[in-house]
């Protein structure tokens, strides 16, 4: 990167970091007894090919700040898109009148002083792509020729498109912590139509990274996409049982997300989970360890602080099995009687310890059951667990793919999918913050015909 882009950033981090302190002089001088801010800029670029032709080209350049005062126990919070000055006094003013008109919480007030990040280390997040709109235009229609042209029977495309964002964010409080750093973040995709006979199938692939270098090739997403369609023709319906399910790699990745909807802090003092109570407790079998990694290098989830300051660390959800912590904030710490676990904002770069098996083998081991490729609706019920979805895939027999599937449900609860777990793949073979192997699950209810 040129030293003046490295300069450019440097002073737009600088200015970000003044504009935070000061909304925080203003929030004091209005009277707040602490406050926090957050101030951000982005950049991005997004275009758009189909069957050839451009379709959209979009520049973004976008700014906001948010601050939240605190008069005791009461909070009032306020946002604008608007960095000059005058914005930012107004913004206070009306984060403080609506402080002014609510209640005391016991629980609003900041992270503990204590807990305050105070190294940030380079997690080599920022990898701006230098990239005009004719090359842009040029790698989305490269991916979309590499679909269409590596079978006959893909005979439509939905498109490719390219994307390329980078970012500042800086957040501060008054215990005087006041910290930020520039992120970057790329994205290539496409999805096309196959047609045998009467079957008309879609699927896509996709790629992200923060650096552009760390993209799959235009080449390599196209020809994915397609052969993700092809191997959809001919798909039917198979008939109601129960059987087992081996949710593939990509799709795993919405369990642990269940998962950590579960157990995060608001669920669980709201005592909307069904995992309410189980903190301590065997939920899956005795070879599953999932952990966070939020301080992974390029990581798509990384930060050296979570939303209220607090140092991020590295640490296990679930060890041999055992629901190892909730996932808190300061909020809902102090709800719980609790000590923040450094998640405010969520959950970054979660793992699960992958096994031996390739996809191959977890067919075999599996012998005659579904494998789930794509999910369809928001069919989970998070009070109760009850888990059921729109599903296709492809139907196994004795090791070996027999043909597609589709219009099927897949049903059950996740305490009990999560006790089946049998084998966890290690056949992760996608971008994303989320890392899983494909997962095999003893039984689960199938209907179809």
């Amino acid at each position: 990167m040129p030293i003046s882009a490295i300069e450019a950033t440097a002073e737009r981090l600088a200015r970000l970091r003044q504009t935070t302190e000061d909304l925080l002089k203003e929030a004091k001088r209005r009277g707040a007894t602490a406050a926090e801010a957050s101030v951000g800029s982005s950049a991005g670029l997004e275009v758009a090919v189909r069957l050839g032709e451009v379709e959209t080209v979009e520049h973004t350049r976008d700014n906001g700040l948010g601050i939240t005062v605190y008069f005791g126990h009461r909070k009032g919070s306020a946002s604008s898109s608007d960095l000059s000055p005058s914005a930012l006094r107004d913004a206070v003013k009306a984060a403080c009148v609506i402080a002014e008109h609510t209640q005391e919480d016991p629980c609003a007030h900041l992270a503990d002083a204590s807990l305050m990040a105070t190294e940030i280390p380079d997690l080599d997040l920022y990898h701006p792509w230098q990239l005009g709109v004719e090359d842009a235009i040029e790698i989305a229609a490269a991916c979309e020729d590499a679909a269409l042209g590596l079978d006959p029977r893909i005979v439509n495309s939905e498109g490719a498109s390219l994307s390329t964002h980078t970012g500042i964010q800086v957040y501060g409080n008054s215990h005087g912590f006041v910290a930020g750093y520039p992120t970057s973040r790329h994205g290539l995709s496409c999805a096309v139509i196959g047609q045998q006979g009467d079957s008309l199938q879609r699927d896509h692939w996709w790629t992200s990274a923060r650096a552009p270098a760390d993209l799959e090739s235009a080449r390599m997403v196209g020809e994915r996409a397609a052969e993700r369609t092809l191997a959809r023709l001919g798909s039917r319906r198979v008939a109601t049982r129960q059987a087992p399910v081996l949710f593939r790699a990509e799709v795993a990745t919405g369990l642990m997300r269940s998962l950590v909807s579960a157990i995060q802090g608001g669920s669980i003092y709201r005592r909307t989970s069904f995992l309410l109570e189980h903190l301590g407790k065997r939920i899956f079998p005795e070879f599953v360890r999932i952990h966070e990694e939020p301080l992974l290098q390029r990581g798509l989830s990384s930060a050296p602080f979570d939303g209220d300051g607090v140092a991020t660390r590295p640490k296990d959800l679930i060890n041999d099995g055992v629901l190892q912590t909730y996932l808190l904030d300061t909020y809902s710490a102090c709800r719980l009687r609790m000590q923040t676990t450094g998640n405010a904002g969520g959950v970054r770069n979660l793992r699960i310890r992958m096994g031996s098996q390739d996809r191959a083998a977890l067919l075999r081991e599996m012998g005659t059951g579904l494998m789930v490729t794509e999910l369809m609706g928001h069919g989970v019920n998070p009070v109760t667990g009850d888990y059921s979805r729109g599903a296709a895939g492809f139907w196994v027999e004795h090791g070996e793919i027999q043909h597609p599937v589709e219009e099927i449900t897949i049903a059950g609860n996740l305490k009990r999918i999560y006790a089946g777990l049998l084998a966890v793949g290690k056949d992760c073979d996608y971008s994303g913050s989320t890392q899983t192997g494909s997962w095999l699950i003893d039984r689960m209810t199938i209907a179809g015909q």
